[in-house]
């Protein structure tokens, strides 16, 4: 059944914090100011790359209202951030690789003290050469941006005997596949308010998707306990990834601890595009062989991803994209490499699909092209090389079995747009004339959650009657426009048989809620579901046999229920949760911690958990303009039972925006090392207008009954697949195969820079 309002049983609901953003009332972290506050900069570099000579700051200190102008010199601790590989500096102290690095900072009575504080600085540069393709960081002569090389890191993943595969295929393509350098685009851009206490104690309020992990890292900065150190992480005006990391952090941090007074930053749109990270833009050459009846035999891959100047998590990004090249089918021989190079590009990143947007491009568009050599329906092809419920994983690792593939494939194969496709006659089929031609695609994934073997990834949660009546669910997780906060609540209404006024939900402050991981990587929901289902008997059981001492019956004669306990027989309201909370004895409190479930393997990044999700597509070629437009969209996708099918609807279209974006209009375009990309105004994103052909969406709720893990993650999952889908739809509009993202006006006139050959043909 297709997800809608009327279709959803009375599940559809008014978001808790649904009016508030509506009506523009909701306080975002970075709307916060304080009294006696300052205004916080960031010099940043004006070279992709170059040598310090020297920092001159005397003139900026000088200025009125300046109140500090601080340099490396001034950082306490670690003067290096980055959440697995900490090698981005705080402060340059000698050198910076891209037009983002920070130099030195400024707080001031006013934002126009600020920034002529900051052109009061003198840096004194030695201009290097930028080094701003990864193919050509890898040769022995480049400049070297990090003491061992400019490889980041490398991967590969290999079984059989690759070249005598593919001397044993009937047909070979070969493809080179480039993405793009895609903008999160978020609403919020980056900033935050940072309030020392009188005891020298720091609160920050500032985005992020992982509040424990940024004061982890803040600790190091500042060389102070992380237990002095409150975060505040939400709510969030959007994320995606991009405010996974550190980024004014470091700043606010060190500008409110030197003066004693609070301190706000927040980014401009060009501060934000020029220091922020984007998607990794990615070179995916594949060799991909099959016999003659359409069985892969052999497999080749090999991936350069462009990290730009310090790690972040390309190397995590790597290790997914690795994986998800092979992806959700089988090979006889596979030979798969991958390399993320330093560069004095921009910064990339975390973004939502964490490198499976980049590989499930390449993939399904090498399904394409081998179907089409052999004749064969691509859907039939795809049915004919997927995976089995009980094959392993990519990796070759144990995984969690289901049905996902098969579902998918079957719903796309039934569903009305891929039935379509068979009688779409390209020419003529648009409004606009005859040169409006119209085509049918789809693609397919198998996309992991949770951040993988060998990577600390843990959860839980804690349930608690407060002093007031309120049940209070308190977790480690942040709300950044994806709807956690209404699909917990949701939750608990449904498996506890609450009412939402019972219910308070506290998250996103370290100083009350739990570990419970990062707020990424498809876990949030799964986690949740996991950490209630833990939690419900004990909780349950304290709740009611309290209650049955003050009332005097056997707790196995009550339960919980809308505004308090209740009798089984009947359901009469025997004693309010307010009631229940004055009554003398220990406070009722239950906590479970956990891990995210991860193969029995050591490879590390492989996942145990996948969301399957196939996508069709209509789409329109002006074959006088190239433009592409999308008009109808179907997304099956298999992940367990649906949380919150309003947030469920939410999450598919607003990822398939983004995912249109990627595949059409996005790129944020660089040239030696500088970004020709300032603003929006040069940057488009999809609109409504863009999405105005609908999207239909058919969650598939089935899971094995031994399965026992529950919801599978969709924050990303929409967004990984459209892409090939809309790639596969122009192919059969206009026969234009694309291998290059974004499709722009004027690709039909490009001249392709991929080689295919087939072999062994009569």
């Amino acid at each position: 059944m297709l997800l809608n309002r009327a279709g959803s049983g009375g599940r559809w609901r008014i978001r808790p914090d649904g009016p508030g953003k509506v009506t523009g009332s909701l306080a975002y972290l970075t709307d916060m100011t304080s009294d006696d506050m300052l205004y916080g900069l960031v010099l940043r570099s004006a070279y992709p790359h170059a040598r310090i000579r020297s920092i001159h700051t005397d003139k900026a200190k000088q200025l009125k209202g300046v109140r500090a102008v601080l340099t490396f010199l001034d950082v306490p601790g670690l003067n290096a951030f980055g959440i697995a590989h900490p090698d981005q500096p705080v402060l340059c102290e000698d050198r910076v690789r891209y037009v983002g690095d920070a130099v030195a900072t400024v707080a001031a009575e006013s934002l126009a003290a600020a920034r002529l504080a900051l052109e009061m600085i003198e840096v004194d540069y030695d201009i290097l050469p930028a080094v701003d393709d990864p193919e050509q960081a890898l040769l022995a002569d480049a400049p070297l941006l990090h003491p061992k090389g400019n490889a980041m890191h490398r991967t590969s993943f290999a079984r059989g005997d690759i070249e005598e595969g593919f001397k044993h295929c009937a047909h070979i393509v070969e493809e080179v596949y480039a993405t793009p350098r895609q903008m999160h685009t978020y609403m919020e851009t980056e900033g935050g308010l940072f309030v020392p206490g009188e005891d020298r104690r720091l609160t920050v309020y500032s985005p992020t998707q992982h509040g424990y992990m940024d004061r982890m890292q803040l600790s190091r900065i500042l060389d102070i306990p992380q237990e002095d150190i409150r975060i505040v992480s939400s709510p969030i005006g959007g994320s995606f990834g991009g405010k996974d990391e550190l980024n004014v952090q470091p700043y606010g941090a060190l500008l409110a601890l030197y003066t004693g007074r609070p301190v706000k930053l927040h980014n401009s749109r060009w501060e934000s595009v020029r220091a922020g990270l984007k998607r990794h833009p990615m070179k995916i050459a594949m060799k991909t062989g099959i016999d003659a009846a359409g069985k892969l035999v052999a497999h080749q891959v090999s991936i350069v991803s462009d990290s730009g100047p310090y790690s972040t998590l390309s190397a995590e990004v790597l290790n997914f994209a690795t994986e998800h090249v092979i992806g959700p089918y089988r090979y006889g021989h596979l030979d798969v490499k991958g390399v993320s190079v330093f560069t004095n590009n921009g910064m990339s990143g975390e973004f939502r699909g964490f490198g499976g947007n980049q590989a499930i491009f390449a993939l399904e568009g090498q399904m394409d092209r081998l179907a089409e050599r052999i004749a064969m329906d691509p859907w039939a092809f795809r049915k004919l090389n997927m995976r089995k419920p009980e094959d392993p994983g990519p990796f070759e690792q144990p995984i969690a079995m289901t049905e996902g593939a098969d579902q998918v494939w079957d719903a796309i194969s039934g569903c009305s747009l891929w039935q379509e496709r068979e009688t779409v006659r390209p020419e003529g089929q648009g409004a606009g004339g005859p040169w409006v031609k119209t085509g049918i695609g789809a693609a397919f994934t198998m996309h992991g959650a949770g951040l993988g073997v060998g990577i600390p990834d843990p959860a839980g949660g804690r349930l608690e009657l407060a002093a007031d009546g309120k049940i209070e669910a308190v977790f480690g997780y942040e709300e950044f426009g994806q709807g956690l906060i209404a699909t917990l609540e949701l939750m608990l209404i449904e498996q506890f048989q609450l009412a939402a006024g019972d219910i308070r939900i506290i998250i996103g402050d370290t100083d009350v809620v739990p570990e419970s991981g990062s707020t990424t990587a498809s876990r949030a929901t799964a986690m949740m579901w996991k950490s209630l289902q833990r939690l419900r008997a004990p909780f349950t059981e304290q709740m009611l046999e309290r209650a049955g001492k003050l009332l005097e019956l056997p707790a196995d004669r009550l339960r919980l229920g809308e505004g308090g306990v209740r009798a089984i027989s009947g359901g009469q309201l025997l004693l309010t949760y307010r009631e229940l909370a004055a009554a003398e004895g220990e406070p009722i409190r239950c906590e479970t911690a956990f891990q995210f479930p991860t193969s029995p393997t050591d490879r590390v990044g492989a996942h145990f958990m996948y969301t399957y999700s196939a996508v069709a597509v209509k789409a329109e070629v002006n074959t006088l303009t190239g433009r592409v437009r999308v008009l109808q969209q179907y997304h099956a996708v298999a992940a367990g039972p649906v949380m919150n099918p309003q947030g469920f609807l939410g999450q598919i279209e607003g990822g398939s925006s983004m995912a249109l974006g990627f595949a059409i209009m996005e790129d944020a375009v660089m040239e030696k090392g500088y970004y020709m990309t300032r603003n929006l105004d040069t940057y488009l994103v999809p609109t409504i207008a863009d999405q105005r052909g609908g999207i239909d969406v058919e969650p598939i709720e089935h899971l094995p009954e031994y399965d026992e893990y529950g919801p599978r993650g969709i924050g990303e999952v929409g967004s990984v697949t459209l892409a090939p889908a809309i790639a596969s739809a122009i192919r059969q509009a206009c026969g234009k195969w694309v291998a290059k993202l974004p499709v722009v006006p004027g690709f039909l006139q490009e001249t392709p820079f991929f080689i295919r050959r087939a072999v062994n043909e009569e």
